[in-house]
Order: C-alpha cells, then sequence, then structure tokens
C-alpha cells in the first residue's frame, strides 16, 4: 500500500487551516499530522513526528514566533534527514526568501500570486511526493560505518542498528545516534555520565540528549507494530509508564548484545 506523505501545517489563519483540511481529507495520498500556529510548538511537533514535509506561514502573526524563527530553530537541531520546506506568504522581499532558503526552505509559494491557492499547495506536495519521500529515506549506512577500531566494535555497532530498527526506532530522528553511542558506551563498561559525554561530543546540553533519546522511544512505542515491540523487547515494562525508561532501554540492549 502506498504511504500517504505526511505533512505539518504552520499557520495562523483559521480559514487558510480549514480549506487545507477539507481539500485532503479525502485525499489517501496526503495526511496532516498536525496544524500549529505556534512556531515554538512546531519544532516539538517535527521531533516527535518527523513529517515528510511542512507548509509554513511566513508571518504567523495571529499566533506565537515566526516561520523565520521556526526555520532557524529547525536548523539548529542539525536533523539527519530534515522535511521538505514548503513557505507559503504574503512577503514578497527577495532578501526575506534568500534569507528563508539559506535556513532551509525548498520551495516559495507567494501568497498574492494570481493561481495562488491552498488547492495549489497541496498538489505541488504531491507532484512531488516521491521525490520528498525518497530523500526521507534513512541512511542506515552512515550508522553503521561510524569510526571502529576492530573488527568486534563494528560487529556491536551493526548488532546495536539492528536492535534499534527492529523495534522502529528510526534513524531519522535525533535521539538515534545517541542511543546507538549510549548503548555502546555500557557494553564498554563506560557507564559514568552517559548523557554528559554525547552531549559534549555533540555539543549539547546533557537535557536535551537525554530528552532526544527519550523522545525516540516514546515514538516507537506509539506506532510502531505491538507484536514487534513485544518479540524485540522482552524487558518488563512499568504499565503505568507504557514505555521503557531511558536508563532500562539501554541496559538492556546493552547486556542483551553483550550476551549475543
Amino acid at each position: 500500500m502506498e504511504r500517504p506523505l505526511n505533512i505539518l501545517i504552520i499557520e495562523d489563519d483559521a480559514n487558510t487551516c480549514n480549506r487545507f483540511v477539507k481539500y485532503t481529507e479525502n485525499n489517501e495520498r496526503i495526511n496532516i499530522v498536525s496544524i500549529t500556529n505556534n512556531a515554538y510548538r512546531a519544532i516539538s511537533i517535527t521531533q516527535e513526528s518527523m513529517p515528510d514535509a511542512i507548509i509554513l506561514d511566513l508571518e504567523l502573526h495571529e499566533g506565537k514566533g515566526s516561520g523565520l524563527l521556526f526555520l532557524q530553530e529547525l536548523k539548529k537541531l542539525a536533523l539527519s534527514i530534515k522535511p521538505f520546506i514548503l513557505i507559503t506568504t504574503n512577503n514578497s522581499s527577495s532578501t526575506i526568501y534568500t534569507y528563508a532558503r539559506e535556513l532551509g526552505a525548498d520551495f516559495i509559494m507567494y501568497k498574492h500570486e494570481d493561481d495562488y491557492s491552498e488547492k495549489k499547495a497541496i498538489d505541488f506536495l504531491i507532484m512531488m511526493k516521491e521525490i520528498i519521500q525518497n530523500n526521507m529515506q534513512p541512511d542506515i549506512e552512515r550508522y553503521e560505518n561510524l569510526p571502529v577500531e576492530n573488527d568486534d566494535s563494528k560487529r556491536i555497532q551493526r548488532l546495536v542498528v539492528a536492535e534499534l530498527n527492529a523495534v522502529g526506532i528510526s534513524p531519522r530522528l535525533i535521539g538515534y545516534k545517541y542511543l546507538t553511542e549510549a548503548i555502546i558506551l555500557v557494553i564498554n563498561d563506560d557507564t559514568q555520565n552517559i548523557n554528559g559525554k554525547i552531549a559534549a561530543k555533540y555539543g549539547k546540553t546533557d537535557t536535551s540528549v537525554e530528552r532526544a533519546m527519550q523522545n525516540a522511544i516514546n515514538k516507537a512505542w506509539r506506532s510502531s507494530d505491538i507484536d514487534d515491540l513485544l518479540e524485540n523487547y522482552t524487558a518488563r515494562i512499568n504499565s503505568e509508564k507504557g514505555v521503557p525508561t531511558l536508563t532500562e532501554f539501554i541496559y538492556y540492549y546493552a547486556t542483551k548484545i553483550q550476551n549475543l
């Protein structure tokens, strides 16, 4: 079955949002994962949902922040694979357009063009669907070909990658590479201040590293097939939380891989 194009809409005009919803509600090729008028909330949604594409209004006068602010914050995340960004705007400034492209915008539609409509924006994304989704495919080899000291280290890396993939933790998520390194650290008996070591390596804070790893776990337990989870993660999970804690997850896989 063809996978729909998952899109996030960042727009502050309610009528515009309604037209986007109306045009896509019976279209199986496209799926709106969320709509928000808050640039800060949009960053969280992007991290949690990893949409294929984003329709981004630059102004957000009735919301919070702006489209440019969103692009700035998104760039700071340094996502391994970023969503396709389609900007819609009332602004015709070439300077703003240039800056938006420098921040990562892929295509810009001026709302006052004679032929502009929400339908045109959606139709454009549908036309680009195959290209966008092909570009969003995770390049797993980048995680399997990290510098290693010997064949055993390479074997461990491949085992970690295979285990994370088996429970549906996507290499598209920032937390993926952090989890990979955290598990390998524990396997190598380097268990002191794991978050701090990873944070120092990537120029992040301990808290942001921890949050990214837990978010990756949470997303897998929300979206992966339950049978795959039960088959590949056999440790007991607290029924109230419903997902493994970060420490439980890391040590479970470190122990599992050490015993392989």
